[in-house]
């Protein structure tokens, strides 16, 4: 099986990343990948492809530091995720 195009790669990690169906997550995951899908590298996408696999109440107890995060989430990235600088609230 060969891997698909990176271009759509891109547009279906953000669709999964803005549309996860609650408004905490869409935030959370939906902000980062406004703020670094465009320039991750292949390894950076196939992380985040591997992290929208996951279910959001888990990521968000993660991303907020109340449980850990597997070890192959764990890194730089995910500190990236775990900043939250990037979650812009409106309204």
């Amino acid at each position: 099986m060969t891997e698909a195009p990176l271009e759509f790669r891109l547009k279906r990690a953000w669709w999964r990343a803005t549309h996860r169906g609650t408004k905490e997550a869409d935030l959370l995951i939906g902000g980062f990948a406004a703020r670094y899908l465009d320039g991750m590298t292949s390894a950076e996408l196939a992380w985040f492809e591997a992290l929208l696999e996951e279910q959001d109440v888990d990521i968000l107890a993660w991303a907020f530091g109340t449980a850990e995060p597997p070890a192959a989430l764990a890194g730089p990235m995910f500190e990236r995720l775990r900043a939250r600088d990037y979650v812009e609230l409106s309204g």
